[in-house]
């Protein structure tokens, strides 16, 4: 996978999970203004369950598109993983699979993608014919 994929494939990511995270906020904003829960009175906490169930459609999509940029995200770290163990040096590659490994992949691949090299690049050049 060429750096430019992975490039792509991290933002679109990034962009899901922003979307779904907005998704979720504005669910439950809308949800309590509506009225979903109300607090005090005889029992102290009270959820309506019609309007409950009208933000439960929206809560699953919003679920939806979080996990689809986890998955995307995940790939992308692991393209990126693929693209410099094609390296000679192999800096990049441990600096991604133990960041990756230690919950920070996140701040390896916003680093790849800013300044890391592809992999692809230095393959591609060894199988160019060469010229007399």
């Amino acid at each position: 996978m060429s750096k430019t994929t992975v490039t792509r494939l991290f933002i679109a990511a990034n962009i899901a999970i922003v979307v779904g995270v907005i998704l979720v906020l504005a669910t439950v904003v809308t949800a309590i203004a509506g009225g979903v829960i109300s607090i005090g009175g005889p029992t102290v906490v009270t959820i309506d369950g019609h309007t409950f169930a009208g933000a439960v459609g929206w809560l699953l999509l919003a679920a939806l598109v979080l996990a689809g940029g986890a998955i995307a995200g995940i790939a992308s770290w692991i393209g990126a993983l693929f693209n410099t163990a094609e390296l000679e040096d192999k800096t990049w590659f441990g600096a991604l699979l133990i960041l990756g490994l230690l919950s920070f992949g996140w701040v390896a691949m916003v680093a790849y993608v800013v300044a890391g090299p592809d992999g692809t690049s230095t393959r591609n050049s060894d199988r160019l014919p060469m010229t007399a």
